[in-house]
C-alpha cells in the first residue's frame, strides 16, 4: 500500500504543478516559482522519507502493475512500475538536483521573457524523469523517453526568437530519435523473445533470462545491440558526441539539469536496468566497452582544446560516461551508481557556477597574463600530436559525420520524389491505395510470393512518402499531408502481413485523422494570416503573433508522430506486435518510418512558429544565446 501511495505522489505532484503553472498568468513570477519550488521540495522530502522505510524493509525490490491500457487475446499494453536500488539513485540525484536548479532559477530568470514557460517544462522534464525512472517495462520506459525527448527540445529552444537555439534544438531532437529506432527494435524484438511485455522484474531473473538467450542467443544480442543504440545517442556517445555541445543554446539552469548532470545519462540508466539482460552475452559487452573507450578517449581530446567553458563541460560529462559505459561492460554496477551521482553533481556546479567563472577568469588575465610555456615533449610524434590538436578542434568532424551519413541521404532521396507536389499527390495516391486494399481484400486469390513481398513493398512505400516529407521546403501542407498518408500506407503494410482488427486499425489511425485533421486546420489558418510568409525555406517566428495557434499546431505534431497523448501510441506498439520474428527489414522499415516522421513534424514547426520573425517590425535579437 505504501509503495503504490509513494509513486502515485512522486508522478501527480509536478504534474499538477505543471497545470498549475500553465494557469497562472506570465507577469506572476512569484507564483509560478514559488509553486514549482514547492512541488519538488514536497517530492525530495517524501523521497527521503520513503527511502528510510525502504531500508527499514530490507531495501527489497518491487514491481507495481498499475493499468491495462489496451488488451486482447494475444497483447496486453501494461502500465507497469519498479524501484530498486538504481531508481532510488536516480531518483534521490534526480530530485536533490531539480530542487537546485528551480531554487537558482527563480532568480535567474526574474523578468526574462518566457518565464511561465521556462518552469513549466522544468516541470513537464521532472515528471518525465520520474516517469522513466520508474518505469517496469519497455512500454513504459519508452512513454517517459518520448517525453523527454520533446522536454529538451523545448528547453534547448527557449530562446525561441533566436536563429542558433532553434537549429540546435532541431538537431538535438533528431539525433535522439534516431535512437528512437533502437528502442522500437528492442521492444519489437522482446515480444518474440519472451512472448509478453517482459517486466524489468523478470529480466533480473537470471535463471530464466539464461535460459531464453541459450536456446535465442542470436535474437538476444539483436536485442543488446538495439540498446546499445539508444543508450550511445541518449548519452551522446561516438558518434553521436555532436549534439551534447549544442544542447548548451539553452539556459544556463536547463544546460545543467539536462545536459550536465540528468538527461545525458539515461543512456547509462537503460544499460543499468538491463544489464541482467545484455551482461551475458560477450559480444555485447565488448561493444559497450569499444563504445565506451572510444567514447572517453576522443572526449577528452576535445574537452582539452574547446575554446568556451559549456562546450569544454558537455565533452568532459561525455566522457565521464564513457567511462561508466566501460564500468558497465565490466560488471561493476554499484561503482557506475557512484560515479553517476558524482558526475551529476560537478557537472551541476560547473555550469551553476560557469559563468562567473569565466567572468573571473577574463579580469584574472586582463591583469595577470602570463604566456603559456611551450611544451617540448610529445608522446607519439609532433605530426601525430597537431593531427589530433586539429581534430579535436574541429571535433572529429562528428557533426558532420551525422549529417553526411544520415540526413544528407534522406534528402537526396526526397528530391527524387519531386512528383509528388501538393497539385498532383492524390493522382498517385488514391489509385495505388484502392488497389493495395483490393489485394488485401482479395488476399485468397493473389500468389503466395506477391503476398510474401507486398508488406515490404507497401513499407517502402510509406518510407519514400515521409521521406518527401522530410526534406519537402516549399509546401508546409504537402509536407504535413505525406506524414499522414504515410502513416495509411503503415497500417496497409501490417494488415497485408497478419490479421489486423478493424479496433486496432481505428487504435493506429483515429490518433493520426484527429491529430492530422486539426494540424491541417492550423496550417489553412496561418497561410490565411501570413500569406506568402509560408513555407519551409527559413525559420518564420509565427509563435510572436500567434502563440495560441504554435501551442496548438505543436500538440498535433506530436499527435502524429505518436507521442502519447493519442490512441496513435499504443497503435505504434500494436503494429509491431504484428511483425513476425524473422521480418527484420519490415521492422526496420516501419520504426525508420516512426523516427523520420517525427523529425519531419518538427521541423514543420520550427521552421513556421518558432526563429527570427519574418517581420522587420519586430525587434531582431542575436542570433545565439
Amino acid at each position: 500500500m505504501i509503495p503504490n501511495i509513494f509513486l502515485i505522489t512522486f508522478l501527480l505532484v509536478p504534474l499538477l504543478a505543471f497545470v498549475l503553472v500553465l494557469l497562472y498568468a506570465e507577469k506572476n513570477e512569484s507564483a509560478i516559482s514559488n509553486t514549482s519550488f514547492r512541488a519538488i521540495a514536497l517530492n525530495l522530502t517524501g523521497l527521503i522519507g520513503f527511502l528510510i522505510y525502504w531500508g527499514i524493509t530490507g531495501f527489497i525490490a518491487f514491481n507495481i502493475k498499475e493499468l491495462t491500457l489496451y488488451q486482447s487475446n494475444e497483447y496486453v499494453f501494461l502500465i507497469d512500475f519498479y524501484f530498486d536500488k538504481v531508481s532510488a539513485t536516480y531518483l534521490f540525484t534526480g530530485s536533490f538536483i531539480t530542487f537546485l536548479i528551480v531554487r537558482y532559477s527563480r532568480y535567474y530568470m526574474h523578468l526574462e521573457k518566457g518565464y511561465r514557460r521556462f518552469f513549466a517544462t522544468i516541470l513537464f522534464f521532472y515528471f518525465s524523469y520520474n516517469f522513466t525512472v520508474l518505469s517496469g517495462n519497455f512500454e513504459t520506459l519508452f512513454i517517459g523517453w518520448e517525453m523527454l525527448g520533446i522536454s529538451s527540445f523545448l528547453l534547448i529552444a527557449f530562446y525561441r526568437e533566436r536563429y542558433l537555439p532553434v537549429r540546435n534544438a532541431v538537431k538535438v531532437f533528431s539525433i535522439y530519435r534516431i535512437g528512437d529506432i533502437g528502442i522500437l527494435l528492442a521492444m519489437w524484438a522482446s515480444h518474440h523473445l519472451w512472448h509478453e511485455n517482459i517486466t524489468f522484474a523478470k529480466l533480473n531473473n537470471f535463471n530464466l533470462v539464461h535460459h531464453q538467450l541459450l536456446e535465442h542467443s542470436s535474437i538476444g544480442l539483436f536485442i543488446a545491440l538495439c540498446l546499445l543504440l539508444a543508450a550511445a545517442a541518449k548519452s551522446g556517445q561516438f558518434p553521436f558526441s555532436s549534439w551534447v555541445p549544442r544542447a548548451m543554446e539553452g539556459p544556463t539552469p536547463s544546460s545543467a539539469i539536462f545536459y550536465g548532470s540528468l538527461s545525458i545519462h539515461f543512456g547509462v540508466f537503460l544499460l543499468l536496468r538491463t544489464i541482467h539482460f545484455w551482461e551475458q552475452q560477450i559480444i555485447a559487452r565488448v561493444c559497450i566497452f569499444v563504445v565506451g573507450l572510444v567514447t572517453a578517449l576522443v572526449g577528452y581530446m576535445i574537452a582539452s582544446v574547446q575554446p568556451t567553458v559549456k562546450t569544454q563541460i558537455a565533452y568532459a560529462s561525455t566522457s565521464q560516461i564513457g567511462l561508466m559505459f566501460i564500468e558497465l561492460s565490466l560488471g561493476l554496477e554499484t561503482l557506475v551508481l557512484i560515479h553517476f551521482v558524482g558526475n551529476a553533481f560537478l557537472r551541476t556546479y560547473q555550469l551553476l557556477v560557469s559563468p562567473s567563472v569565466v567572468s573571473y577568469m577574463i579580469r584574472e588575465q586582463f591583469y595577470n597574463f602570463q604566456s603559456p610555456k611551450p611544451e617540448k615533449r610529445y608522446l607519439f610524434g609532433r605530426k601525430v600530436h597537431y593531427s589530433l590538436y586539429l581534430l579535436s578542434l574541429r571535433e572529429f568532424y562528428l557533426d558532420y559525420f551525422m549529417t553526411k551519413v544520415v540526413f544528407m541521404p534522406l534528402k537526396k532521396i526526397g528530391s527524387r520524389l519531386n512528383f509528388l507536389t501538393y497539385q498532383n499527390i492524390f493522382v498517385y495516391f488514391l489509385p495505388t491505395y484502392l488497389i493495395g486494399v483490393g489485394l488485401f481484400l482479395g488476399e485468397k486469390h493473389i500468389p503466395f510470393w506477391l503476398h510474401y513481398i507486398l508488406p515490404d513493398v507497401f513499407a517502402v512505400i510509406a518510407v519514400l512518402m515521409i521521406t518527401k516529407a522530410f526534406s519537402e521546403r516549399k509546401y508546409p501542407k504537402l509536407a504535413w499531408l505525406l506524414v499522414m498518408l504515410g502513416h495509411f500506407w503503415i497500417a496497409l503494410a501490417v494488415m497485408h502481413n497478419e490479421h489486423f482488427g478493424i479496433v486496432e486499425v481505428l487504435w493506429y489511425l483515429g490518433g493520426v485523422v484527429v491529430a492530422g485533421s486539426l494540424g491541417w486546420a492550423c496550417l489553412i489558418h496561418l497561410k490565411r494570416q501570413e500569406g506568402d510568409l509560408f513555407d519551409l525555406y527559413r525559420y518564420y517566428g509565427h509563435s510572436y503573433e500567434h502563440p495560441r495557434l504554435a501551442g496548438t499546431f505543436l500538440m498535433c505534431c506530436l499527435g502524429l508522430m505518436g507521442f502519447p497523448i493519442t490512441t496513435t501510441f499504443i497503435g505504434e506498439d500494436l503494429i509491431f506486435s504484428h511483425i513476425h520474428a524473422h521480418q527484420f527489414v519490415l521492422a526496420f522499415l516501419l520504426s525508420s518510418c516512426f523516427v523520420i516522421s517525427g523529425i519531419a513534424l518538427i521541423r514543420i514547426y520550427a521552421r513556421l512558429f518558432l526563429g527570427n520573425h519574418a517581420k522587420v517590425y519586430h525587434e531582431n535579437p542575436l542570433q545565439s544565446s
